[in-house]
């Protein structure tokens, strides 16, 4: 090997390194680190291996949900009702699993049954978004947000806010862990993956991006808009659905409200994570980074005796840190 050859090859190795840390995804990764490792100085119980994996553990059906919202917003649409549609499919999954397992069905089908129903019902909920978003041309922020207050309301009115008690032995698979990571963890790092390589080399997955990007164009070149938009959010749905059953058997209790500002959580994972509101950028490795990096600075917070209040103000100002940049970085783009 001469001389010049290795100076190449360093050189495209340093540009790799240069391009991996100056994209969305490693700059998220090298904040997250130092977080990390900042706080861990000023706190060393921050570091202790169990608040580490909570951390990742307690928000990874965020990270799940936020996949599912990332595709949405890469097409150019936004989904409101994601955080009422996942407390619906919360709430049926426990449903299902304290009915049945109180009327005495095998254990194996109710389990089936109540880790199953939800995801496809997800697909449901968000194939009737998809279809007056993509057939009948209402703007989605319209449609989910009618669809916000109808399953709300909905279960509001058929659960009254109970809370669901009875749920059958090994219902609770988040609970679990494989080693050290907890079954919740491993389900986000391989549904990141998954959907990551789908997007990028699957014809629906750049589709997604071409409509972002530029609808009539992506149109003009042979896409059927309408089919990969429907297709698109009845993805979506299936994350939700997953992410919802990952909340749900976190805990031997579950909850049939609506949480404050759930919604809000899953766009701000998508957004900061590098999803350009605007249509056509981003990756679900940025939206599942976001995500811990988000749930990372909420436990910080608490470290370093500062109230978790503050976590809202610091949400707000990524996001319109992340949207700012993200204008200023298309302007650029169309004057070259």
């Amino acid at each position: 090997m001469t001389a010049a050859t290795s100076v190449t090859q360093s050189n495209r190795w340093l540009e790799r390194v240069r391009k991996v840390f100056g994209s969305q995804e490693g700059i998220l990764l090298l904040i997250l680190i130092a977080l990390v490792i900042g706080v861990g100085l000023y706190n060393p119980r921050f570091l202790n291996e169990r608040n580490l994996t909570d951390i990742l553990n307690t928000n990874a059906y965020i990270a799940v949900a936020a996949i599912g919202i990332s595709m949405i917003i890469i097409t150019g649409n936004i989904d409101i009702s994601c955080g009422a549609a996942i407390a619906v499919l919360w709430s049926l999954s426990g449903t299902i699993a304290e009915v049945l397992g109180g009327a005495g069905w095998p254990t194996a089908v109710v389990l089936a049954l109540a880790w199953t129903v939800p995801v496809f019902a997800g697909m449901l909920i968000s194939a009737i978004n998809g279809f007056f978003v993509a057939y009948l041309g209402i703007p989605a922020i319209v449609v989910t947000l009618g669809t916000f207050s109808i399953l709300r309301g909905g279960l509001i009115f058929v659960a009254g806010g109970n809370t669901i008690t009875d749920l059958p032995d090994g219902y609770a698979i988040a609970q679990e862990s494989v080693g050290i990571l907890p079954v919740s963890v491993i389900i986000m790092i391989i549904l990141t993956g998954v959907a990551f390589a789908w997007m990028r080399w699957s014809r629906l997955g750049r589709s997604q991006y071409a409509i972002g990007g530029n609808k009539e164009a992506a149109r003009l070149s042979g896409i059927n808009v309408r089919s990969s938009l429907m297709k698109t959010f009845m993805i979506a749905g299936a994350f939700y659905g997953v992410a919802a059953v990952m909340y749900a058997t976190q805990f031997s209790t579950i909850q049939t409200v609506v949480p404050a500002g759930l919604e809000l959580q899953i766009i701000t994972a998508a957004v900061v994570g590098g999803v350009s509101i605007l249509g056509g950028i981003g990756t679900v490795i940025g939206s599942t980074l976001a995500a811990v990096l988000i749930r990372t600075i909420g436990a910080s917070l608490v470290f370093v005796d500062i109230s978790p209040f503050w976590l809202r103000a610091i949400l707000g100002v990524l996001i319109l840190v992340t949207v700012l940049l993200d204008i200023v970085r298309r302007r650029r783009q169309e004057r070259v």
